[in-house]
C-alpha cells in the first residue's frame, strides 16, 4: 500500500531532502508541502525533481486539502505545536522532526492522538548515531549515580535545550535520577550557572557560531568519568534513513511514541 505524505518545512534543511527521499521512494507518494517562504512554488523545481507537480502551500491547513496518511514536521519550535495539532485534527498520523516541545506538549499531543485515534512518533534527533549514543547513556546510567547534560548549537537556533538533549533528560529520568552532592539551590553564586534541571537532570546550553548539534552527556564516580557524545555534521543525510522509518511505521499506533528507537527492530 502506498502511502500518501504530507511534510511541513519541504523546503529547509531536512525537509528538502526529505521530500527528495519521499518522491523517490516506491512505496510513498507526497501529496502535501508547507514552507511559508516559498509558498505558491512549486516543489520539484526547487528540490531538483521536475518530474514533481506539487505546490507548496502556506498552513498547514491548505496543505492537508489533499488528503494525507502521515504529516511530517521540520518546521520551527514556535510552530510545531500548532502544525501538529491541526494535523491531528485532520486524522493524519503525525512524525515529529523538530525541537521545542516539552514534556507538557507532548502529554497534550498524545491525548489528541488517541482522541484521533492516530499514531505519533517524535525523536529529538533521527540520526542512528544519536539512538546509540541515547542507549549507551541509558545503560551507563544504571551503575553510575552523577550526570550532566552538555548541549550545543549554532547561536541561530532559537530554542534550548535542543530536542536531542530534551529526550536525552527524557530517556535518562526512566531510568534513574541522577543523585547531585550539593543541591541546586544550595549553589553558593548564580544558580543559573548549574544549568536548566530537566527531567532531573542539568542541562547546560552552549549557542555559539559555527557549532552544529550536538549532545555529550558526562557521568561522574569517584576515581572514573565517562563521557558519551554525538556530533552532527553540516549535511542533514543521516536523519533521512530514521526520518523515512518513521513515516513507514507511525500508522501502526495510537498515541504517543517518544524515541526512534522504540520502533526499531
Amino acid at each position: 500500500m502506498t502511502i500518501k505524505v504530507c511534510i511541513a518545512g519541504a523546503t529547509g534543511w531536512v525537509g528538502k531532502p526529505l521530500s527528495k527521499a519521499v518522491f523517490q521512494a516506491e512505496d510513498l507518494r507526497l501529496v502535501g508541502a508547507v514552507a511559508r517562504t516559498t509558498q505558491g512554488q512549486a516543489l520539484g523545481e526547487i528540490i531538483g525533481e521536475p518530474g514533481l507537480n506539487l505546490t507548496i502551500r502556506g498552513s498547514v491547513e491548505q496543505a492537508l486539502q489533499a488528503p494525507a496518511d502521515v504529516f511530517v514536521d521540520f518546521t520551527r519550535a514556535d510552530a510545531v505545536k500548532a502544525n501538529v495539532l491541526a494535523a491531528i485534527r485532520g486524522g493524519a498520523h503525525v512524525v515529529i522532526g523538530s525541537s521545542g516541545l516539552a514534556d507538557g506538549d507532548f502529554a497534550e499531543i498524545h491525548q489528541a492522538a488517541l482522541e484521533q485515534k492516530v499514531g505519533v512518533i517524535a525523536a529529538g534527533n533521527f540520526a542512528i548515531s544519536a539512538v546509540l549514543l541515547q542507549s549507551f547513556a541509558c545503560q551507563a546510567a544504571k551503575y553510575l549515580r552523577h550526570w550532566e547534560i552538555i548541549d550545543y548549537a549554532s547561536d541561530a537556533k532559537v530554542d534550548a535545550p535542543s530536542g536531542t538533549a530534551r529526550e536525552l533528560a527524557y530517556r535518562l529520568s526512566e531510568v534513574s535520577q541522577p543523585e547531585v552532592t550539593i543541591p541546586i539551590d544550595a549553589t553558593l553564586g548564580p544558580k543559573e550557572s548549574r544549568g536548566a534541571t530537566l527531567n532531573a537532570s542539568q542541562v547546560h546550553s552552549l549557542r555559539l557560531p559555527s557549532y552544529m548539534i550536538s549532545v555529550e552527556v558526562l557521568f561522574g564516580a569517584p576515581d572514573e568519568r565517562l563521557t558519551i557524545r554525538h556530533d552532527s555534521g553540516s549535511g542533514a543525510d543521516p536523519y533521512i534513513q530514521g526520518a523515512l522509518l518513521a513515516i513507514r511505521k507511525v500508522g501502526q499506533y495510537s498515541g504517543l511514541v517518544r524515541g526512534l528507537d522504540r520502533i526499531m527492530d
